[in-house]
Protein backbone atom coordinates (compact mmCIF):
# COMPACT_ATOMS: atom_id res chain seq x y z
CA UNK A 1 0.00 0.00 0.00
CA UNK A 2 1.41 3.65 -1.29
CA UNK A 3 0.45 6.40 -0.44
CA UNK A 4 2.14 10.19 -1.49
CA UNK A 5 2.40 13.37 0.84
CA UNK A 6 0.23 16.03 -0.37
CA UNK A 7 0.67 19.54 0.19
CA UNK A 8 -1.83 19.40 3.22
CA UNK A 9 0.40 16.95 4.71
CA UNK A 10 3.84 18.34 4.94
CA UNK A 11 5.38 18.19 7.96
CA UNK A 12 3.97 15.58 9.41
CA UNK A 13 5.56 13.20 11.34
CA UNK A 14 5.60 10.29 9.39
CA UNK A 15 3.63 8.01 12.35
CA UNK A 16 0.85 10.04 12.27
CA UNK A 17 0.87 10.44 8.78
CA UNK A 18 0.39 6.44 8.70
CA UNK A 19 -1.87 6.31 11.43
CA UNK A 20 -4.05 9.02 9.42
CA UNK A 21 -3.69 7.77 5.64
CA UNK A 22 -3.26 4.17 6.17
CA UNK A 23 -5.93 3.86 8.62
CA UNK A 24 -4.23 2.41 11.41
CA UNK A 25 -3.92 3.17 15.29
CA UNK A 26 -1.42 5.31 16.36
CA UNK A 27 0.37 2.67 18.80
CA UNK A 28 0.09 0.44 15.48
CA UNK A 29 1.49 3.06 13.09
CA UNK A 30 4.78 3.02 14.99
CA UNK A 31 5.10 -0.86 16.12
CA UNK A 32 4.86 -1.15 11.81
CA UNK A 33 7.58 1.31 11.72
CA UNK A 34 9.65 0.17 14.33
CA UNK A 35 9.20 -3.60 12.99
CA UNK A 36 10.78 -1.86 9.36
CA UNK A 37 7.16 -2.08 7.44
CA UNK A 38 6.87 1.16 6.63
CA UNK A 39 9.44 3.13 4.27
CA UNK A 40 9.70 6.47 2.58
CA UNK A 41 10.94 5.98 -1.33
CA UNK A 42 11.75 2.81 -0.30
CA UNK A 43 13.94 3.81 2.78
CA UNK A 44 13.42 3.32 6.49
CA UNK A 45 12.65 6.05 8.35
CA UNK A 46 11.94 6.74 12.03
CA UNK A 47 8.26 7.79 13.73
CA UNK A 48 8.91 11.18 14.30
CA UNK A 49 10.70 11.72 10.64
CA UNK A 50 8.88 15.27 9.10
CA UNK A 51 7.91 14.45 5.37
CA UNK A 52 7.82 16.27 2.55
CA UNK A 53 5.78 17.39 -0.64
CA UNK A 54 5.24 13.77 -2.87
CA UNK A 55 6.96 11.70 -0.32
CA UNK A 56 5.78 8.38 -1.06
CA UNK A 57 5.55 6.22 1.99
CA UNK A 58 5.19 2.65 1.40
CA UNK A 59 3.40 -0.09 3.78
CA UNK A 60 4.12 -3.69 3.70
CA UNK A 61 0.86 -5.68 5.04
CA UNK A 62 1.26 -8.49 6.35
CA UNK A 63 -0.36 -11.72 5.38
CA UNK A 64 -3.17 -12.20 7.47
CA UNK A 65 -3.18 -14.86 9.80
CA UNK A 66 -5.82 -17.42 9.20
CA UNK A 67 -8.04 -17.84 12.51
CA UNK A 68 -9.57 -20.38 14.25
CA UNK A 69 -12.42 -19.91 16.27
CA UNK A 70 -12.27 -23.21 18.69
CA UNK A 71 -15.94 -24.83 19.64
CA UNK A 72 -16.27 -24.81 23.62
CA UNK A 73 -18.67 -26.64 25.60
CA UNK A 74 -18.99 -23.61 27.45
CA UNK A 75 -22.16 -23.42 29.34
CA UNK A 76 -25.12 -21.76 27.67
CA UNK A 77 -28.84 -21.12 28.66
CA UNK A 78 -30.49 -20.48 25.47
CA UNK A 79 -33.90 -19.49 26.40
CA UNK A 80 -35.36 -19.29 22.71
CA UNK A 81 -34.27 -20.63 19.69
CA UNK A 82 -35.95 -21.42 15.71
CA UNK A 83 -34.33 -21.37 12.71
CA UNK A 84 -33.51 -17.61 12.34
CA UNK A 85 -32.02 -16.81 15.69
CA UNK A 86 -30.82 -17.58 19.33
CA UNK A 87 -31.64 -15.39 22.28
CA UNK A 88 -29.19 -16.65 24.97
CA UNK A 89 -28.48 -15.07 28.73
CA UNK A 90 -25.56 -14.78 29.01
CA UNK A 91 -23.10 -15.48 32.76
CA UNK A 92 -21.29 -12.84 34.47
CA UNK A 93 -18.05 -13.35 33.67
CA UNK A 94 -18.36 -14.29 30.13
CA UNK A 95 -16.50 -11.81 26.85
CA UNK A 96 -18.68 -11.87 24.06
CA UNK A 97 -16.47 -12.43 21.38
CA UNK A 98 -13.05 -13.07 20.76
CA UNK A 99 -10.57 -10.42 20.95
CA UNK A 100 -6.77 -10.23 19.09
CA UNK A 101 -4.74 -12.57 21.88
CA UNK A 102 -7.73 -13.87 23.65
CA UNK A 103 -9.31 -16.48 21.24
CA UNK A 104 -10.96 -18.72 23.41
CA UNK A 105 -13.20 -18.93 26.80
CA UNK A 106 -16.09 -16.51 25.12
CA UNK A 107 -19.54 -16.31 24.44
CA UNK A 108 -18.76 -17.01 20.32
CA UNK A 109 -16.73 -20.10 21.59
CA UNK A 110 -20.00 -21.36 23.71
CA UNK A 111 -22.61 -20.49 20.72
CA UNK A 112 -20.11 -22.58 17.84
CA UNK A 113 -20.52 -25.88 20.22
CA UNK A 114 -24.10 -25.46 21.07
CA UNK A 115 -25.67 -24.01 17.85
CA UNK A 116 -22.51 -25.29 15.37
CA UNK A 117 -22.24 -23.80 12.00
CA UNK A 118 -25.69 -22.16 12.01
CA UNK A 119 -24.79 -18.75 12.56
CA UNK A 120 -24.80 -15.82 10.85
CA UNK A 121 -21.47 -15.15 9.16
CA UNK A 122 -21.18 -11.36 8.17
CA UNK A 123 -19.25 -10.38 11.05
CA UNK A 124 -16.62 -12.71 9.97
CA UNK A 125 -14.85 -15.37 12.04
CA UNK A 126 -14.47 -13.42 15.43
CA UNK A 127 -17.98 -12.25 15.50
CA UNK A 128 -19.98 -15.04 14.09
CA UNK A 129 -24.03 -14.39 14.62
CA UNK A 130 -23.30 -11.62 17.22
CA UNK A 131 -25.20 -8.54 16.67
CA UNK A 132 -24.87 -6.85 19.87
CA UNK A 133 -22.49 -6.77 22.84
CA UNK A 134 -22.57 -6.28 26.81
CA UNK A 135 -19.75 -5.84 28.59
CA UNK A 136 -18.57 -9.14 30.53
CA UNK A 137 -19.44 -8.75 33.76
CA UNK A 138 -22.95 -7.70 33.16
CA UNK A 139 -25.27 -10.58 32.34
CA UNK A 140 -28.39 -11.40 30.63
CA UNK A 141 -30.10 -11.43 27.48
CA UNK A 142 -28.67 -11.30 24.24
CA UNK A 143 -29.95 -12.21 20.68
CA UNK A 144 -27.58 -13.94 18.50
CA UNK A 145 -28.65 -13.99 14.20
CA UNK A 146 -28.31 -17.72 12.95
CA UNK A 147 -28.62 -16.67 9.10
CA UNK A 148 -27.86 -13.00 7.47
CA UNK A 149 -31.47 -12.26 6.67
CA UNK A 150 -32.25 -12.49 10.21
CA UNK A 151 -28.69 -10.20 11.16
CA UNK A 152 -29.69 -7.30 8.75
CA UNK A 153 -33.30 -7.70 10.22
CA UNK A 154 -32.04 -7.09 13.77
CA UNK A 155 -29.20 -4.57 12.94
CA UNK A 156 -31.62 -2.25 11.27
CA UNK A 157 -33.92 -2.06 14.84
CA UNK A 158 -30.57 -1.74 17.04
CA UNK A 159 -29.70 1.39 14.09
CA UNK A 160 -33.42 3.04 14.51
CA UNK A 161 -33.22 2.26 18.07
CA UNK A 162 -36.84 0.08 18.12
CA UNK A 163 -35.25 -2.24 20.48
CA UNK A 164 -36.40 -3.32 23.94
CA UNK A 165 -33.65 -3.27 26.44
CA UNK A 166 -34.41 -2.81 30.14
CA UNK A 167 -31.81 -3.93 32.61
CA UNK A 168 -31.48 -3.58 36.23
CA UNK A 169 -28.96 -2.29 38.31
CA UNK A 170 -28.22 -1.53 41.80
CA UNK A 171 -26.67 2.03 42.60
CA UNK A 172 -25.30 4.28 45.25
CA UNK A 173 -27.65 6.69 46.85
CA UNK A 174 -30.61 7.57 46.06
CA UNK A 175 -31.46 9.14 42.51
CA UNK A 176 -33.67 12.43 42.82
CA UNK A 177 -36.10 12.83 41.09
CA UNK A 178 -36.62 8.95 40.96
CA UNK A 179 -37.83 8.61 37.68
CA UNK A 180 -35.90 10.78 34.94
CA UNK A 181 -34.00 10.65 31.62
CA UNK A 182 -30.45 10.92 31.04
CA UNK A 183 -29.46 12.81 27.67
CA UNK A 184 -25.64 13.01 27.33
CA UNK A 185 -23.27 12.17 24.77
CA UNK A 186 -20.28 9.51 24.76
CA UNK A 187 -17.04 9.12 23.22
CA UNK A 188 -14.19 7.55 24.53
CA UNK A 189 -12.19 8.80 26.98
CA UNK A 190 -9.27 11.13 25.76
CA UNK A 191 -6.52 9.38 27.54
CA UNK A 192 -7.68 6.04 29.38
CA UNK A 193 -9.07 4.30 26.17
CA UNK A 194 -10.50 1.64 28.06
CA UNK A 195 -13.22 4.48 29.30
CA UNK A 196 -15.81 5.80 27.97
CA UNK A 197 -16.64 9.83 29.26
CA UNK A 198 -19.63 12.49 28.85
CA UNK A 199 -18.07 14.58 26.11
CA UNK A 200 -20.47 16.97 24.33
CA UNK A 201 -19.42 15.65 20.72
CA UNK A 202 -19.31 12.42 21.22
CA UNK A 203 -22.58 10.18 20.09
CA UNK A 204 -26.42 10.80 21.26
CA UNK A 205 -26.99 8.69 24.38
CA UNK A 206 -30.29 8.45 26.16
CA UNK A 207 -30.88 6.20 28.90
CA UNK A 208 -34.29 6.41 30.63
CA UNK A 209 -34.09 5.11 34.27
CA UNK A 210 -36.89 4.57 37.43
CA UNK A 211 -36.28 3.73 41.17
CA UNK A 212 -37.74 0.51 42.25
CA UNK A 213 -36.85 0.29 45.32
CA UNK A 214 -34.79 2.10 47.65
CA UNK A 215 -31.79 -0.19 50.02
CA UNK A 216 -30.70 1.81 52.67
CA UNK A 217 -27.57 3.75 51.01
CA UNK A 218 -27.97 1.90 47.92
CA UNK A 219 -31.50 1.63 45.07
CA UNK A 220 -32.81 -0.68 42.74
CA UNK A 221 -33.26 0.60 39.30
CA UNK A 222 -34.56 -0.26 36.14
CA UNK A 223 -32.34 1.25 33.30
CA UNK A 224 -34.06 1.58 29.27
CA UNK A 225 -31.89 2.23 26.51
CA UNK A 226 -32.66 4.51 23.62
CA UNK A 227 -29.42 4.38 22.79
CA UNK A 228 -27.07 1.30 23.18
CA UNK A 229 -23.43 2.89 23.65
CA UNK A 230 -20.52 1.36 25.20
CA UNK A 231 -21.04 1.48 29.33
CA UNK A 232 -23.69 3.72 28.68
CA UNK A 233 -25.85 2.86 31.39
CA UNK A 234 -22.45 2.54 33.60
CA UNK A 235 -21.17 6.07 32.97
CA UNK A 236 -24.99 7.83 32.73
CA UNK A 237 -25.58 7.24 36.63
CA UNK A 238 -21.69 7.71 37.34
CA UNK A 239 -22.24 11.14 35.82
CA UNK A 240 -25.83 11.59 37.89
CA UNK A 241 -24.02 10.46 41.15
CA UNK A 242 -24.96 7.42 41.58
CA UNK A 243 -22.63 4.93 39.99
CA UNK A 244 -23.36 0.76 39.88
CA UNK A 245 -22.13 -0.85 42.60
CA UNK A 246 -19.30 -2.85 42.43
CA UNK A 247 -18.80 -1.03 39.30
CA UNK A 248 -14.49 -1.54 38.80
CA UNK A 249 -14.18 1.44 36.20
CA UNK A 250 -16.74 4.38 36.96
CA UNK A 251 -17.59 4.13 41.03
CA UNK A 252 -14.60 5.31 43.50
CA UNK A 253 -16.36 3.28 46.22
CA UNK A 254 -14.70 -0.11 47.27
CA UNK A 255 -17.96 -1.55 48.52
CA UNK A 256 -19.07 -4.76 46.44
CA UNK A 257 -21.00 -6.88 48.87
CA UNK A 258 -20.08 -9.67 47.56
CA UNK A 259 -19.76 -8.81 43.83
CA UNK A 260 -17.13 -9.05 41.42
CA UNK A 261 -17.65 -6.86 38.96
CA UNK A 262 -20.62 -4.40 37.89
CA UNK A 263 -24.65 -4.76 39.65
CA UNK A 264 -25.70 -4.86 36.38
CA UNK A 265 -28.35 -7.27 34.38
CA UNK A 266 -30.14 -6.91 31.30
CA UNK A 267 -33.48 -8.14 32.21
CA UNK A 268 -35.58 -7.63 29.32
CA UNK A 269 -34.85 -7.70 25.11
CA UNK A 270 -37.78 -7.56 22.94
CA UNK A 271 -37.62 -6.96 19.00
CA UNK A 272 -39.33 -7.64 15.73
CA UNK A 273 -38.79 -11.26 14.46
CA UNK A 274 -37.85 -11.44 10.60
CA UNK A 275 -41.61 -13.13 10.25
CA UNK A 276 -42.10 -9.84 11.11
CA UNK A 277 -43.86 -10.60 14.98
CA UNK A 278 -42.97 -8.91 17.92
CA UNK A 279 -40.88 -11.27 20.47
CA UNK A 280 -40.08 -10.50 23.65
CA UNK A 281 -37.84 -11.89 26.32
CA UNK A 282 -37.13 -11.75 30.37
CA UNK A 283 -34.38 -13.20 32.47
CA UNK A 284 -33.94 -13.31 36.18
CA UNK A 285 -30.99 -11.83 37.77
CA UNK A 286 -28.11 -14.45 38.59
CA UNK A 287 -27.46 -15.55 42.25
CA UNK A 288 -24.57 -13.19 42.91
CA UNK A 289 -27.01 -10.21 41.99
CA UNK A 290 -29.70 -11.56 43.66
CA UNK A 291 -27.64 -12.38 47.15
CA UNK A 292 -26.30 -8.81 47.13
CA UNK A 293 -29.66 -7.77 46.46
CA UNK A 294 -31.03 -9.91 49.52
CA UNK A 295 -27.96 -8.50 51.68
CA UNK A 296 -29.10 -4.84 51.10
CA UNK A 297 -32.42 -5.47 51.61
CA UNK A 298 -31.99 -7.20 55.57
Amino acid sequence: MIKKVEALQVGKRLDVFVQESLGMTRNAAQRAIANGDVNVFGKLAKANFRLSLGDEVALILPEPAVLEIIPQNIPLEIVYEDTDLAVVSKQKGLVVHPAPGHYEGTLVNALMFHLGSSLSGINGVMRPGIVHRIDKDTSGLLVVAKNDNAHNVLTAQFANHSITREYIAIVHGRPKPAHATIDAPLARHKTERKRMAIDPNGKKAITHYKTLEELGTFSLISATLETGRTHQIRIHMAHKGHPVLADPVYSKSKQTHGLAGQALHAQKLGFVHPNGSYIEFEAKPPECFARALAKLRS
